[in-house]
């Protein structure tokens, strides 16, 4: 199987705190780039008696992509990233089981195991972010729907934590799979 996201059980307080600095260094290296490559266009190309915003809006974009292609290919890399990665893994993911939401909670309700195992880790990886992030008031209105679902995969001898998303679970529900 392939496995698309495992969920790790990670301190709150350290995590945000992880998140926090390497925000404030990516924001920090992107208020830099996007100061200094608009004043370099102007320098190299800029005149004083035309406007020059044009100018200033290309050093902003070109700020901007740059700032993403380091954040993509080196930051993503280092361990003071880690915590903002794994929060965007995490987030990806559930996004992934969110688009297919229709389907899994049709597979439920027709007890298809895929469908529990995939609501399973949605209602775990939400339950994680929301614990991470410090937002437990959205949590309270799966209650009941979560413990629904746990005590239908203990009926069925299914493990009731579902810490990974698996690619074919997901497969197994789109529509195109069925037909």
């Amino acid at each position: 199987m392939s496995e698309l996201f495992r969920i790790e059980h990670r301190d709150p307080e350290t995590f945000r705190s992880q998140t926090r600095r390497s925000t404030i260094i990516v924001v920090a290296i992107f208020a830099v780039f996007g100061m200094g490559l608009p004043a370099l266009l102007i320098g190299l190309f800029g005149s004083a008696q035309e406007s020059n915003f044009g100018l200033n809006v290309t050093g902003v974009a070109l700020a901007a992509a740059l700032t993403a292609i380091l954040v993509r290919t080196v930051f993503l890399k280092q361990p003071w990233m880690d915590s903002a990665a794994y929060g965007w893994r995490l987030k990806r993911a559930l996004m992934r089981v969110t688009n297919q939401m229709h389907q899994v909670k049709e597979g439920v309700q027709a007890g298809d195991e895929n469908a529990m195992r995939v609501m399973r880790f949605y209602h775990l990886g939400l339950q994680e972010m929301h614990h991470l992030e410090g937002n437990s008031s959205d949590m309270l209105e799966l209650v009941a729907e979560r413990e629904a679902l746990r005590r239908e995969l203990a009926a069925r001898g299914l493990p009731e934590e579902q810490l990974s998303l698996q690619s074919e679970w997901l497969d197994a529900l789109k529509p195109a799979a069925k037909g």
